[in-house]
């Protein structure tokens, strides 16, 4: 008797008696990189790309996070077909740098791995840069340095709030010293939009590592971080192939970081647009005020959640 079931089964595809399954196309859902279930990919879509289930904060595209956190059709993009060179004429083993970039270009969209330009957050007028590690993993290179830079210097020149999305998984070694440079490059950049008395505001991502972290990444006066990112210098498993030591767990993640003072407040991805609104709009409403003079001194205190 099982052996005609089994015959059955092979030849029908399913058991007598047992509904067959209907076939579900792959494009409608998306598994959670953090607890694994499947999740429809409308719903995933809605909540920002955060799993419904375990709060996980999925990588976006720099395309979708200026969706989601400027007003709809308020984004005007510059500099937007500016592209790195082989400088150095970079040999790799399996393709040149060149088709490096242009495979990386094709697979992001985009042909840097920074985008940054002018909008509104809920009607609050921001200069908003935005760093995507579907781009060569977001590595710092001459482009991402100077279009950072751009951004800095036109909240300056214009005196409009900054916004920078960090992400970042190092520098770029293809570009070697050029790629270096960008950490001071960056840095005198924001120094005279702190003199200037510019709001800026550095939002740590998923990962925000090496010299993005230890430049313009944190050199804002409010430094927000998305739940569970992983920030820091150097990565959790170089550190441990160096020093011969298991780091203790969480060493590398925002919530470690707030406690340790280096990251003012974590904010979930659907509280964020709210919370940038909030705080351009404090800074917005001292510097119109004529009794006093440019931006609020910032206090230095941690911030365990949203402002709501």
């Amino acid at each position: 008797m099982q052996r005609l079931f089994r015959n059955q089964e092979r030849r029908f595809g399913f058991l007598p008696g047992r509904q067959r399954q209907p076939d579900v196309p792959d494009e409608l859902w998306e598994k959670c990189a953090g607890c694994g279930e499947m999740i429809y990919l409308a719903e995933f879509e809605q909540n920002a790309h955060v799993c419904p289930k375990c709060d996980h904060h999925a990588r976006l595209s720099a395309r979708k996070r200026v969706q989601f956190l400027l007003d709809p059709d308020t984004f005007v993009e510059r500099d937007s077909t500016m592209r790195s060179q082989d400088i150095l004429n970079f040999e790799r083993p399996e393709r040149s740098y060149e088709q490096k970039l242009e495979d990386e270009a094709g697979k992001a969209g985009i042909p840097e791995s920074v985008i940054y330009g002018t909008g509104t957050v809920r009607g609050e007028e921001v200069v908003l840069a935005v760093i995507d590690t579907n781009f060569f993993m977001a590595t710092m290179g001459s482009v991402v340095g100077e279009k950072v830079t751009r951004a800095i210097e036109l909240a300056t020149e214009t005196r409009t709030p900054l916004v920078i999305v960090a992400a970042s998984a190092g520098a770029r070694m293809e570009e070697g010293m050029f790629s270096l440079m960008q950490m001071a490059k960056t840095s005198a950049a924001l120094t005279r939009l702190h003199e200037a008395r510019v709001l800026y505001v550095s939002v740590l991502t998923d990962p925000t590592l090496a010299g993005v972290t230890a430049s313009f990444a944190t050199l804002a006066d409010v430094i927000v971080a998305e739940p569970q990112a992983t920030i820091g210098f150097t990565g959790p498993r170089l550190i441990e192939q160096i020093t011969h030591a298991k780091l203790p767990a969480g060493t590398h993640s925002a919530e470690f970081m707030l406690e340790r003072g280096m990251v003012d407040c974590i904010v979930p991805r659907n509280d964020l647009r709210r919370t940038l609104a909030r705080l351009i709009g404090l800074y917005s409403s001292q510097t119109s005020d004529p009794s006093t003079d440019g931006m609020p001194p910032m206090n230095g205190g941690v911030q365990a959640k949203a402002p709501s």
